[in-house]
């Protein structure tokens, strides 16, 4: 998946400029219920103002709440001028940069576009996961090696299995990697298992989500 594809766009977003005062963002984020605001001058990106970086910037000022609020701009506080993620990123990419940021831009040729937002990756991840479905998540192990996943795909046509999600680890050059696998609840679970350790894939566990 692309980041084109769990970005808010920039019609529906929330913007501050950076002659913006901080009272005004402050303002924003509440009436809002946010954590932060991509900073835009037309339709330019040039940073994100945060809860988090203004109070720290007020910290260290030195000056009274009122003062602060009213006379530090935007541009003095924000951050994040050249982070962010381009158009046709994958989301994956977006996980890390989310690391301690509650959003980040989207920006093509300096353009604004939109945003990603930690609560989008995490619902991303959730459906990724199967986690919004009922079913049987098995966990199970097999050895790295050629055809494997289409032995595993063989199975799953044998006993009719729907899929809710299917998800490998271990993506390294270990010999064994870890695959999650959900399907809808049936009453073969059983059978299908004893398929997969026939087959040489080891079971570790089999959790009924409800």
């Amino acid at each position: 998946m692309f980041v084109k594809s769990a970005m808010v766009k920039r019609e529906k977003c929330f913007t501050v400029k950076m002659e913006d005062s901080v009272q005004v963002g402050f303002d924003l984020l509440e009436k809002h219920s946010i954590d932060a605001l991509p900073v835009v001058e037309g339709t330019e990106y040039k940073g994100i103002f945060t809860w988090y970086h203004a109070y720290r910037a007020f910290f260290y000022s030195g000056k009274s709440n009122e003062d602060f609020v009213s006379s530090t701009k935007i541009s003095d506080v924000m951050v994040n001028e050249k982070i962010y993620l381009n158009i046709d990123d994958v989301y994956e990419k977006a996980l890390v940069e989310l690391n301690d940021f509650p959003i980040i831009a989207v920006v093509e040729n300096h353009q604004f576009l939109g945003i990603v937002t930690r609560f989008d990756i995490v619902n991303q991840l959730q459906s990724a996961f199967g986690m919004n479905q009922p079913g049987y998540r098995i966990t199970f192990t097999s050895v790295e090696s050629e055809g494997r996943i289409g032995r595993l795909g063989e199975i799953i046509e044998k006993y009719k299995e729907s899929v809710i999600s299917l998800v490998t680890f271990d993506e390294t050059n270990k010999m064994v990697r870890r695959i999650v696998l959900k399907i809808k609840k049936k009453d073969n679970v059983d059978r299908f298992v004893k398929e997969l350790e026939k087959s040489g894939f080891r079971v570790l566990d089999i959790a009924e989500d409800k």
